[in-house]
């Protein structure tokens, strides 16, 4: 083993204490709560709009606003903050240390730079949840965001061949999604010994659907994106509240935004049944 390997196994277990400290790991559970409750949120208001009884097709930012008009919803957020920034401590440690034993190969690398990207996409979230809290932050929609990063693309040489590339990126992100609902490999992350045979079931059901929603979410984005690119229009980019929109415009648009409501509803449940039993492991 050279020098560099040998520093650099010091480093990741001097990490891999410290993440193993059960504070540590109780901080990194409470931020699938908060993920949780955000997605869960954003499916109830959905769901609302759907019904006509009250509700709005939002993104997980306008979740935040929503939070903190509430009855002490900025203690309730202040929570909530601090439960994401738990959640991007762990997904940094799933890109950095890779517990799951992904590898350097390139299916390996891909998929830990996703854990860093998601990371990173949930700090700006908590960031903004602060930001409200405090009083200083505005709303920004998830539309607003993804069309500013459209434009800088398409500004760019072959920008909307990169615009494409990304909208491709976000359906093929979107079927694995479905993937994942199909074959339900999620479950082998759950302590499913702590769990009995009635919770292993709606644990499953519920991951099943909250995937599966997210996948047709993760689609109609991507479509969006493909659609910006070609009219080399970036007002033409949604995020997950332009997303939800698109599906009430359809015909058969309430029902359509009311079982992919429920399923982000489910995704919501199921991220909490993910706080309670997900392994968490650095080795």
């Amino acid at each position: 083993m050279t020098q560099r390997d040998s520093a650099a196994e010091q480093v990741k277990s001097s990490a891999s204490k410290v993440i193993d400290h059960p504070w540590v790991e109780r901080l990194m559970r409470f931020g699938f709560a908060a993920k949780g409750v955000v997605y869960a949120l954003v499916g109830l208001l959905a769901a609302q709009a759907a019904l006509g009884v009250g509700g709005q097709t939002t993104d997980t930012g306008g979740a935040l606003q929503t939070i903190v008009t509430q009855p002490f919803g900025k203690i309730l957020l202040s929570l909530v903050a601090v439960g994401l920034i738990g959640y991007v401590l762990w997904r940094l440690v799933e890109a950095v240390m890779d517990p799951e034993h992904k590898g350097t190969d390139a299916q390996g690398i891909v998929q830990r730079l996703g854990y860093a990207f998601n990371g990173l996409a949930y700090a700006g979230l908590a960031v903004s949840a602060a930001q409200l809290v405090l009083g200083s932050g505005k709303r920004s929609s998830s539309d607003a965001t993804t069309q500013d990063w459209t434009a800088r693309l398409l500004a760019q040489p072959f920008g909307q061949w990169l615009v494409v590339l990304g909208g491709m990126l976000v359906i093929g992100l979107g079927f694995y999604q479905f993937y994942e609902a199909y074959k339900a490999k999620f479950k082998r992350k759950l302590r499913l010994d702590q769990m009995s045979d009635s919770e292993q079931t709606w644990a499953v059901r519920l991951g099943r659907l909250g995937l599966a929603a997210r996948g047709v979410t993760f689609a109609i984005i991507g479509g969006f994106l493909i659609q910006a690119a070609r009219q080399s229009d970036p007002s033409q980019a949604r995020g997950l509240g332009g997303a939800l929109q698109a599906l009430a415009q359809q015909p058969f648009g309430p029902w359509l935004l009311a079982v992919v409501a429920l399923g982000l509803v489910a995704y919501g449940l199921y991220t909490l049944v993910q706080a309670r039993y997900l392994r968490i492991s650095t080795t």
